[in-house]
């Protein structure tokens, strides 16, 4: 990845402050992409955050209310009781908490413009050793993965992914504890997520994302739309994928063994987003229409088990990541300023299951 531009901004450092079943199967590409250009400019900073104190509301009972502007990226913190969470708009990365008031650990300068901004976060599987956060941004000119140090400006790790008037959102997922995948999108034309040449519309692998601009990557899954989220179920290493094609919505799985299936498909388009997974059973949040599904599938076959369940309907409002505590429950954090419902509904980080009880049951358990 020589010769591949990485001028990035420092990042800000601040203190507290304000259906149906589809079996057909899809082939991953194995070729590695090229690699564009990438761009030259530096984007300008984000303006400051108010220096006003939150309000005393912010840690609402029973959430991690941070009066947060719409989110994307969520990371569970060990103790299950608070999280770092992302500011798509604001390039803010916050610390909340049930019993503390948020504070604003750093903010990165992003380009917010169309679907694009602060689209994800994830620490390194050895932050308590190396304190690295990673991100993926846009700039003004193109998407990218950045690395993040304590103390340290960030650093690019991949430049140069197409950016579009939409289309730019996506997510990143650390699947060992040196190899990081990246969700593209398909910055708006289906023709960059099936040309293996663009990095656009793909599930991209890089091994040991500390070597700047370097390290090697090869493309898992092609194809891809508007990117929603990713996630891994521990019990056998399968990897989940949403995205949105013009004609459906859909979920896919890759396993261990590099095969690729279409778990579900949703043609009604609900707005597929954040994902988590657990023996087999795949919670993902449907942005549009306020709701969080469990997708089911059968131990020995993985065939889907029957249609989606319902666990979660107009409760906290818009919703876009999801993510597994230590504790068992699951988080989800939400974008109802981005969809307009601002005036009605806080953007919170909130638990799925607020009575306990963990990831939900199997029908195998049920009867």
């Amino acid at each position: 990845m020589t010769g591949v531009a990485a001028v990035l901004c420092a990042a800000t450092l601040v203190g507290s402050g304000c259906a149906r079943f589809d079996a057909a199967q899809s082939e991953p590409f194995t070729t590695q992409p090229k690699m564009a250009a990438g761009p030259t400019t530096t984007p300008p900073p984000p303006p400051p955050l108010p220096a006003k104190p939150f309000p005393k509301e912010c840690p609402a009972p029973g959430v991690m209310q941070g009066c947060l502007d719409s989110t994307s990226g969520l990371i569970m913190l060990p103790d299950s009781q608070s999280a770092l969470v992302a500011e798509r708009l604001t390039g803010a990365v916050k610390q909340v908490s049930v019993k503390a008031e948020p504070k604003v650990k750093l903010v990165i300068p992003v380009d917010p413009a169309g679907d694009g901004g602060l689209m994800d976060i994830v620490l390194s599987p050895t932050y308590a050793q190396d304190r690295l956060m990673y991100a993926y941004v846009s700039t003004p000119t193109d998407n990218r993965v950045i690395r993040i140090a304590d103390g340290d400006v960030p650093k690019p790790i991949l430049t140069g992914i197409p950016k579009g008037a939409g289309g730019n959102t996506g997510s990143l997922i650390f699947t060992s504890r040196t190899t990081l995948l990246v969700q593209t999108g398909d910055a708006g034309d289906p023709a960059l997520a099936a040309d293996p040449a663009s990095l656009a519309g793909k599930v991209l692998r890089i091994e040991q994302p500390t070597t700047i601009n370097q390290a090697p990557i090869t493309t898992a899954l092609s194809g891809l739309g508007v990117g929603g989220g990713m996630c891994v179920d521990s019990s056998d290493g399968s990897l989940y994928v949403t995205d949105r094609t013009p004609t459906a919505d859909r979920l896919q799985r890759i396993t261990k063994d590099s095969k690729v299936s279409t778990v579900w498909t949703w043609p009604d388009r609900p707005g597929v987003a954040g994902c988590a997974a657990l023996e087999g059973t795949v919670l993902v949040n449907l942005v549009n229409t306020k709701k969080t599904v469990a997708v089911r599938q059968a131990p020995d076959t993985g065939a889907v088990t029957g249609d989606p369940e319902v666990v979660r309907e107009n409760v906290r409002g818009h919703a876009w990541a999801l993510q597994l505590s230590p504790d068992g429950n699951v988080w989800g954090a939400t974008v109802n300023r981005t969809v307009g419902d601002a005036e009605k509904l806080d953007d919170v980080v909130f638990p799925l299951f607020p009575q306990g009880g963990g990831f939900p049951r199997t029908n195998a358990d049920k009867t």
